[in-house]
C-alpha cells in the first residue's frame, strides 16, 4: 500500500471517530437530561399493559437493582430514537462522499423513509398493538391469579415486538431497493404474493405472542406494505428506464 493510500485510509479512519463520537455523545446528552424522567418515561411505556390488568394492579419487579436499570434501559432507547435523526446525518456525512450522484438521490429518500417507517412501526405497536393484545390475554386469564408481570420479561416483550413490527413496516423500502438494483421485477412480485402471504403469516406465528389477534395485526399490515412495495416499484422502475433512455 503507498503512502497517499495509507494516509486516505486512517483519515478514514479518524473521520469515522469523529462521526461516531458525535453520534454518542448527542445519544448521550439527551439521555442526561431525560434521566431525573426516567420513572415517568417507563411509566409510559408501561400505560398499555396497566389499562389492560385488573384496577390495583402493580407490576413486580423481582432484581434487586431492576427498579432503577429497566427504566434507564427504556430512558436510553427514547433518548437513542429522539437523536436517531442527528446520528442518520452523521453517517450519511460519512458515506455521502464516496457515492455517485444516483445513489446519493437514490440514498438519501431510503435512509429517511426506512427511519420514518420503523418509527411508523414501533408507534402502530404500542398505539394499536399492544392495547388490543394485552386485553385479549386478560379476558382469557382465569379468575383464580391476579396477574403480576415483571418489569424486565415486560421490556424484553415489548423490545421484541418493537423490532418486529419496525422491521415489517421495512418492506416497502426492501421490495424498492430490490426492484431498483434489477434483482426483481414487479411482474415477478405480483407472482410472489400468494408466497408472500404465507410467509407474512408464518413469520407472525414465530415472533408474536401465541394469539391470533397479534398476529393478525402483524401480518396483515406486512401484506399490506407489501402490496404499497410493488405499487412504488412501478415509478422506481420507470425512472431507471427513463435513465437507461437518456444515456
Amino acid at each position: 500500500m503507498s503512502e497517499p493510500q495509507e494516509d486516505s485510509f486512517i483519515s478514514h479512519l479518524v473521520e469515522l471517530r469523529d462521526r461516531l463520537l458525535r453520534a454518542v455523545v448527542a445519544v448521550v446528552v439527551v439521555f442526561v437530561c431525560l434521566m431525573p424522567w426516567a420513572g415517568d418515561i417507563y411509566d409510559i411505556l408501561a400505560h398499555p399493559m396497566m389499562t389492560a390488568l385488573p384496577e390495583g394492579t402493580k407490576m413486580i419487579a423481582t432484581g434487586v437493582v431492576t427498579p432503577f436499570f429497566v427504566p434507564m434501559k427504556v430512558t436510553l432507547l427514547v433518548a437513542f430514537v429522539i437523536a436517531l435523526p442527528f446520528v442518520l446525518y452523521q453517517a450519511w456525512c460519512f458515506i455521502a462522499p464516496g457515492l455517485y450522484a444516483h445513489e446519493k438521490r437514490l440514498g438519501l429518500p431510503l435512509v429517511v423513509g426506512s427511519t420514518v417507517l420503523f418509527l411508523a412501526g414501533m408507534a402502530f405497536c404500542y398505539f394499536f398493538v399492544f392495547g388490543t393484545v394485552f386485553k385479549f390475554i386478560a379476558q382469557f386469564a382465569p379468575k383464580s391469579i391476579t396477574p403480576a408481570p415483571d418489569i424486565e420479561q415486560y421490556l424484553a416483550f415489548v423490545m421484541s415486538m418493537f423490532l418486529a413490527f419496525g422491521i415489517t413496516f421495512e418492506v416497502p423500502v426492501i421490495v424498492i431497493v430490490l426492484v431498483k438494483l434489477g434483482i426483481v421485477d414487479v411482474a415477478k412480485l405480483k407472482e410472489a404474493r400468494p408466497y408472500v402471504i404465507v410467509g407474512a403469516f408464518v413469520i407472525a406465528a414465530v415472533v408474536t405472542p401465541p394469539d391470533v389477534v397479534s398476529q393478525l395485526m402483524l401480518a396483515v399490515p406486512m401484506c399490506l406494505l407489501y402490496e404499497l412495495g410493488i405499487f412504488l416499484s412501478r415509478f422506481v422502475t420507470r425512472t431507471r428506464v427513463d435513465e437507461v433512455a437518456s444515456s
